[in-house]
């Protein structure tokens, strides 16, 4: 598996598909350097409540992307860089009818810029921006990763997959991180990154950190983790923490996550969305600590919400045949500190097809209720189909 692919990806790559691939390997000197990534495309039609249906072709939960790795070993030291560049399939749906307009929502996003030097003896630093700690390994074990998930909002560059129905969005932070070296399976990470606005400036850092058991017995291999975040923000601190598991045994795979705190978003009395709590949660939570909080100007201690959630899913894959049959069930919960709640359920079900090592097909449907204190529930029903290829 491309390294590279494996600080973003590679966990979902390895629990949820066969596209097992080397990338394109390019010597360069005392230097190698890698080349991979992925193009995926998928047609969705969306059922909302109370909302007519709409259909889209659009990218999935991860965006396609080219990304380049250089590394070398100078001085006893392993060193690299990496930097990767993403985008989208779709167009702008709000200006769809533009032909001017249709290059608006496929714009670069320079998710991962940064380097690491360490050794085995003594672990890794890394500086630069990469995907946070805090949550990592939630979407990396989502098996939505290889499709658009249960969040879907027609017109984004992106589908939120499970994120707010489930797990927290780890974001693309610039930090600085140790790893310690691997002790028979166990390592610990640690980072401070870049403080988070919510509602009011703060210069105050935002701390992350986890630790993970990586064991194999027999034909048995998995992982557990526990991992927190704080900052403090003006007038409160937001804080959290998760718990999380994975297992696999001869083609089954089973994962179970749960996070709690307070802070982590914000719910405002006064917010309303035509696609329900489902992309408001989507919102509330992408950024962690609720950059979204600004919606709620009453006071600071008025954005500390009080959040909740978790998933659990299991995954089978046909022998012989190769195919990747998931389920999942997850939620999300955000309350507000005048008991303002937003809530996401969502069931998600897909199938994951390996046509080459390279390419999959994918098929999911979803059904995400969403409910809002004091407004109707609304309940988003999703069916996807399309493909994602590495390379």
């Amino acid at each position: 598996m491309n390294k590279k692919l494996g600080l973003a990806v590679a966990g979902a790559l390895v629990a949820f598909s066969s596209a097992a691939n080397a990338g394109i390997t390019i010597p360069a000197g005392d230097w190698t350097v890698d080349l991979g990534g992925n193009v995926n495309a998928f047609y969705s039609n969306v059922k909302t409540t109370g909302a007519q249906s709409t259909n889209t072709i659009g990218t999935g939960l991860l965006p396609a992307e080219i990304s380049f790795t250089a590394k070398t070993r100078q001085n006893d030291l392993d060193i690299a860089a990496v930097v990767s560049f993403w985008t989208s399939t779709s167009a702008d749906a709000a200006n769809g009818a533009n032909a001017t307009a249709l290059s608006r929502g496929a714009q670069i996003n320079v998710r991962q810029s940064y380097m690491t030097v360490g050794d085995a003896s003594w672990g890794t630093i890394l500086a630069g921006r990469n995907l946070g700690v805090f949550g990592s390994d939630a979407i990396l074990s989502d098996m939505t990763l290889l499709g658009t998930g249960g969040n879907y909002a027609p017109g984004g560059t992106t589908t939120l997959g499970r994120i707010g129905q489930g797990y927290i969005y780890a974001d693309w932070w610039g930090q600085f991180a140790y790893t310690t070296p691997n002790w028979n399976g166990f390592q610990v990470t640690g980072a401070v990154m870049q403080p988070v606005s919510s509602g009011a400036s703060t210069g105050d850092m935002m701390w992350q950190g986890k630790a993970t058991y990586d064991f194999a017995a027999g034909d048995v291999t998995g992982r557990a983790w526990v991992g927190g975040t704080t900052q403090k923000q003006v007038g409160y601190t937001s804080s959290g923490y998760e718990v999380g598991a994975k297992a696999s045994y001869q083609g089954l795979g089973l994962v179970g996550y749960y996070y709690d705190g307070e802070g982590l978003s914000s719910v405002s009395t006064t917010a309303t969305n035509a696609y329900g709590a489902s992309v408001l949660l989507g919102a509330l939570n992408g950024s962690l600590n609720g950059a979204e909080a600004a919606a709620n100007t009453t006071s600071a201690a008025a954005n500390k919400s009080k959040d909740s959630g978790g998933y659990v899913q299991a995954t089978f894959a046909i022998p012989t045949v190769g195919t990747k049959l998931g389920a999942s069930w997850g939620e999300s919960i955000s309350t507000s500190p005048t008991n303002v709640e937003a809530k996401v359920e969502t069931w998600i079900v897909g199938a994951y097809h390996p046509l080459t090592k390279s390419l999959n097909l994918v098929a999911e449907y979803s059904n995400a209720d969403n409910t809002y204190t004091g407004k109707s529930s609304v309940t988003v029903k999703t069916t996807t189909l399309g493909a994602i290829m590495f390379f």
